[in-house]
């Protein structure tokens, strides 16, 4: 990959909160997260509820302040950045949300809520008539009619309600997109249609999009690359194919049998069935987050934090696990054996 469009180096995250059984008050949400993103790639992020994704999301919004850590966007710090600097750096990363009706104003018509950004963004298109123009065409090119700008969000279907959240994000010429779950609240026929809106747009456009979702068949269709969270550590990343055909850390493998898939030869899937829940992420695990739930976990996971182990895809991509024992293959692995630990 050419140099990378958003880079994220060793992002840490903590939250004071009320006292936990052991009487830790910090919850680090983020720990070491280490992230690129190319231009025009799409990359897809999934783990379990609570592992970080919108912590993550949100500190690249600048919603939230990391405690360490860097983010550099085309080599700029966007946290060292004041003023006017700021104000022009925040509408080059956008945002689209899970609840397309949640997320769009009620009181206000499809373009007005489309047009907003530039009430604070001026300069972008200053003149009323370059606005409804430029709505119009935003409209257009989200598959909605331009005469649909008068009509309020009540008036929309689901599909259509983010799609107008769609427009708004791309109303001040992102360079990136973040979309948390954008599929998930919408039937899967208007799933299909909104996931190939993004496609399109993405080609047109030349956009980047990090796609946050627990769907990973979702994941799959989309992603050009995948990272694997799990309490606040990216665990593995690599190319989708691989990641998805190839998974190398445990909890990946165990993901990845979970997920439904159509197979038309009829093969059996073996699944990987984990014990125990989550952890907390207030007391996580010493060592290795995972080896409480893992099946190859030894004295060393609960003593030593693994370093990522790099292998190279056939190719020719790099694909990182977090795992002092990752997977070479994961073919003949049973439930019954992964289970066992």
């Amino acid at each position: 990959m050419s140099e990378p469009l958003l880079q994220i180096d060793g992002l840490c995250k903590t939250f004071h909160v009320a006292k936990s059984a052991s009487g830790n008050t910090r919850l680090k949400a983020l720990d070491g997260i280490s992230l690129t993103v190319g231009r025009g790639e799409t990359l897809g992020l999934v783990g379990e509820s609570g592992c970080g994704k919108s912590t993550l999301a949100r500190t690249l919004m600048m919603l939230e302040t990391p405690d360490a850590g860097t983010v550099t966007f085309e080599g700029t710090n966007p946290f060292g950045l004041r003023g006017k600097e700021l104000l022009n750096w925040r509408r080059r990363v956008q945002m689209v949300f899970q609840d397309p009706f949640a997320s769009l104003n009620a009181r206000m018509s499809a373009g007005d809520i489309i047009a907003e950004p530039w009430a604070t963004h001026r300069s972008l298109y200053p003149s009323s008539r370059e606005r409804e123009a430029r709505v119009r065409e935003l409209l257009e090119m989200v598959g909605l009619r331009p005469t649909d700008a008068r009509k309020s969000p009540q008036e929309f279907s689901g599909g259509q309600r983010q799609r107008i959240g769609i427009a708004r994000a791309l109303a001040l010429n992102p360079d990136v997109i973040i979309l948390d779950e954008p599929v998930s609240a919408l039937d899967l026929s208007v799933q299909a249609q909104v996931l190939n809106l993004l496609n399109d747009l993405q080609q047109e456009l030349g956009v980047s999009y990090i796609f946050i979702s627990h769907d990973l068949t979702v994941v799959r269709h989309v992603a050009d690359r995948v990272a694997v969270m799990y309490l606040g550590r990216i665990i593995e990343t690599g190319d989708t194919e691989e990641v998805f055909d190839h998974p190398r850390h445990p909890y990946t493998a165990a993901l990845m049998s979970a997920s439904p898939r159509l197979d038309v030869t009829g093969a059996k899937r073996d699944r990987i069935v984990l014990q125990g829940e989550l952890p907390s992420p207030l007391d996580p695990p010493s060592g290795c987050r995972f080896r409480t739930r893992c099946w190859k976990a030894q004295d060393i996971c609960a003593e030593v934090a693994p370093e990522p182990r790099v292998a190279t895809a056939a190719d020719g991509t790099l694909h990182l696990a977090e795992c002092h024992f990752p997977l070479e293959s994961v073919r003949g692995l049973t439930g019954a054996t992964a289970a066992a630990g």
